[in-house]
């Protein structure tokens, strides 16, 4: 099978489309032939390891999994043994930063991982970007216990997170307020926001409107400068390490006061919550924001632009 593979951490660059053996499914796993995947912050930063802590999960000096994506969507082709909740035949998408594998013609996962069945009103390539930004802010938002009738702030309204993170708070009845790019002023509306800041024209601070939460989902404020926004007992918390790596060092300094927090969630993911995006999807209550395509041949140029910074919402890799 073709697949993207890369040998050494690095740039873009190292990584190459070649062929190699196509997986065997364990008896608890399902083997799935990919038709579309993305490449996203997470992707990038298993390749570059430029946050050397990456390595402690990935490979202290070579990457352990050399075929990255970590979102896929596809068909089954084959079940193992003890498998009984797939079929053969079944169209599935889902989320896998443990063995990864969408950059490829095939991939195996476990049958109880975060795999679910196609949504009704979705093929491959809108369903691949379902769960990696969503399940990141799901994270955030949980860990904030945001409430209906809350006010949310959410900075980088316009990546996979923050588009997210918009229609997830709407979902729960947050008030949200997103901050975006001028040229996405009426996607972030349409999102549903309930007020939008262009930060190229105005600056975010200067809103007389307190928060119960700001979620920063590009990592580009700090508390500091987002505190005075929040509310006596309000939660910041940024997808990001910040200046010095200091949202860890103030999730545990805050920890011990009352008042204003910093919260450093560790995301994860399950079943259950592919499951609940895919149902939020089949209400029209969320549907990820899909910047651009590129096919597996192309995926140094995918990587290439997501690393600009620049991109909206996910970009999708057609594998088929």
């Amino acid at each position: 099978m073709k697949a993207a593979i890369h040998t050494r951490y690095g740039p873009p660059e190292v990584v190459k489309v070649k062929d190699i053996p196509t997986p065997v499914p364990k008896d608890d796993e399902v083997l799935i032939k990919v038709h579309a995947s993305t490449v996203n912050r997470t992707d990038c930063g298993f390749r570059s390891a430029e946050y050397f802590v990456s390595r402690l999960f990935s490979g202290l000096f070579r990457p352990r999994h050399q075929t990255l994506g970590c979102e896929f969507a596809g068909v089954i082709e084959e079940i193992g043994s003890n498998v009984t909740s797939f079929n053969i035949g079944d169209k599935v998408f889902g989320f896998d930063d443990n063995n990864f594998g969408g950059h490829a013609e095939y991939l195996t996962i476990n049958e109880n991982a975060a795999i679910a069945t196609l949504p009704e009103n979705m093929n491959f390539y809108e369903a691949a970007p379902i769960a990696e930004g969503a399940h990141y802010a799901l994270n955030n938002i949980r860990a904030a216990k945001i409430q209906k009738g809350r006010n949310a702030l959410v900075y980088g309204a316009t990546g996979a997170i923050g588009s997210a993170a918009v229609q997830l708070l709407r979902h729960f009845g947050a008030n949200v307020t997103a901050v975006g790019n001028t040229k996405n002023m009426e996607l972030v509306k349409s999102l549903g926001a309930n007020v939008v800041i262009d930060y190229q024209t105005q600056d975010f601070t200067q809103t007389r409107t307190r928060f119960h939460f700001i979620f920063d989902a590009v990592g580009k404020s700090s508390f500091r400068q987002c505190k005075p926004l929040l509310t006596e007992n309000g939660i910041y918390i940024s997808t990001e390490l910040g200046k010095n790596s200091e949202n860890i060092f103030l999730a545990i300094s805050t920890s011990f006061s009352k008042g204003k927090n910093v919260l450093f969630p560790i995301p994860a993911i399950t079943k259950e919550d592919v499951n609940f995006l895919k149902k939020l999807v089949e209400s029209a209550e969320f549907k990820p924001v899909i910047d651009r395509y590129y096919t597996l041949d192309q995926i140094v140029e995918a990587y290439k632009y997501v690393e600009t910074g620049q991109k909206t919402g996910n970009v999708v890799l057609r594998i088929v």
